[in-house]
């Protein structure tokens, strides 16, 4: 049971999503219950007084190693992912507003009808008025992952740390659906990272958290309170990777 009179550690979060959480059963395309578990797991977060934006991933929608695989260009692929990422962004916004939540999308890639440019002080402002803003588009240029995306907005809007959601509770030594002897660590340090070659994020969004000090927290976002036990600062939850 998680006390209602705890205080959050962190104020300001950027949750990183992949696209395949909105995915639902089939492991593709978008699925109205898996968005609406999303965003109960956000407003619970949000009535706590956290100010959360989200990045999130389209590999429900589409995988641009797919088209290059069959000779198609990188930054052409790598386009069609970030607006995948948009069409996500505005499901799980739809899926927010109806559980009461203000939710503003904001997409490096301009789509003006559906969407606000992505604009660091504006962002800022939302998130201050109590506004969860879902940061979509990538970083809005071909060869870089929605993991750098994340890297890069959580320390252009000042966040406390980035939040990896994933299906795994956390980092572990060794693939733990092959090795039964994996052993899951509490914290690590961005060198034992390195040195232990963990997969976290790409080395371009890690190597970005290193040198700006980011903490990252990767944790089992489908384990039901992990989120917001993390947020409230049990350290028992997911990996921590600070300095």
């Amino acid at each position: 049971m998680i006390s209602t009179d705890q205080t959050p550690v962190y104020k300001r979060i950027v949750l990183k999503l992949s696209g395949e959480a909105l995915a639902g059963p089939q492991g593709y395309g978008i699925d109205p219950a898996s968005a609406e578990v999303i965003a109960r797991r956000i407003r619970a977060l949000h009535e706590r007084g956290v100010q959360v934006a989200v990045v999130i991933g389209a590999g429900n929608l589409w995988r641009g190693s797919l088209g290059v695989s069959r000779g198609m260009e990188q930054s052409t692929a790598d386009h069609m992912g970030m607006i995948g990422t948009v069409m996500n962004g505005l499901a799980l916004q739809d899926a927010l507003q109806r559980e009461g939540v203000t939710t503003r999308v904001q997409t490096a890639i301009q789509m003006n009808a559906v969407a606000e440019p992505y604009i660091r002080l504006r962002a800022i402002r939302h998130l201050e008025k109590g506004r969860v803003v879902i940061i979509a588009g990538g970083t809005g240029n071909p060869y870089f992952t929605t993991d750098t995306a994340a890297a890069l907005r959580a320390m252009e809007i000042n966040a406390d740390i980035v939040i990896k959601a994933t299906k795994v509770n956390g980092v572990y030594s060794a693939d733990p659906n092959k090795d039964p002897s994996a052993v899951r660590f509490d914290r690590l340090t961005y060198e034992q990272v390195l040195a232990n070659k963990y997969e976290v994020m790409d080395m371009t969004a890690f190597t970005l958290c290193r040198e700006h000090k980011m903490p990252i927290l990767v944790l089992d976002f489908w384990a039901e309170d992990d989120l917001m036990l993390a947020v409230l600062g049990h350290h028992h939850v997911g990996t921590l990777i600070t300095e």
